[in-house]
């Protein structure tokens, strides 16, 4: 597997940002304002739907590594073929408000059948916030074990905070936290920290040893391409501001 040189360099530096248009988000304007945002806001890479149609689209409209996200492997082929760079099992989070859980099983099973249909090709593996915090860190383990390139970790949409302002968003992002924290102790890949995260709280991902960020609500939201390019850059200018240090194992 040879990583896109873009993408290896932002993990490298610590300071790799992907934003995330959604799993299930098949409207092509959609996906067009997001990924366009994307890279006139300076993002290193962009997740999308794994649709060919979408990954044609992406690629009409960008530079970026584009990674594709399903929980189907079979999607993934498809969607390599149009033109992805990079696959995403995962992004979990969509489906929890369907009650649809994923285990460690199955979760490791889907790397398996993945990596046996694409050898090749960079993977990305979600780890399910939903698990306790040491069975993620050992799935996490078990994940690059089976051929995952990247781990990501989540965790925003279940979690409640019960303040506003910066306490609140500190409260939103510490389940992602602290898996990112945990995980990235343990394996030798880099962890994206993804879900839940704020400006204010991809810094402190960055802190606990996490590579990069993965940002979706908090830019694919948005009403209008300018105030999505304006969330891009705050983000692109909040992990600058980090000093990395690897964390203390």
């Amino acid at each position: 597997m040879t990583m896109n040189l873009k993408l290896r360099t932002a993990f490298e530096h610590h300071a790799a940002l992907k934003v995330i248009s959604g799993l299930h988000n098949f409207e092509s304007a959609s996906v067009a304002a997001t990924v366009k945002a994307a890279t006139a806001g300076g993002a290193t890479f962009v997740d999308i739907a794994a649709d060919p149609d979408l990954v044609r689209l992406a690629r009409q409209l960008t530079p970026l590594p584009i990674c594709v996200s399903a929980v189907e492997p079979e999607k993934f082929v498809t969607a390599i073929a149009a033109g992805a760079d990079l696959i995403e099992i995962g992004n979990f989070d969509s489906f929890y408000a369907q009650g649809r859980r994923f285990e460690a099983p199955e979760v490791l099973a889907l790397t398996e059948q993945t990596r046996a249909l694409l050898p090749d090709v960079t993977l990305s593996v979600t780890v399910p916030h939903i698990l306790e915090l040491d069975q993620q860190v050992e799935l996490a383990e078990a994940l690059v074990a089976a051929g995952a390139d990247i781990i990501q970790t989540e965790g925003g949409t279940s979690s409640t905070p019960h303040h506003g302002g910066t306490l609140g968003l500190i409260e939103k992002a510490a389940p992602t936290l602290a898996a990112a924290t945990m995980i990235s102790r343990v394996v030798s890949v880099p962890v994206l920290c993804a879900s839940g995260l704020s400006d204010v709280t991809a810094p402190m991902a960055i802190a606990t040893g996490a590579a990069g960020v993965g940002v979706g609500s908090a830019i694919n939201q948005l009403n209008n391409e300018v105030a999505m390019v304006a969330a891009v850059r705050r983000f692109v200018e909040a992990i600058a501001t980090v000093e990395h240090r690897t964390p203390v194992r």
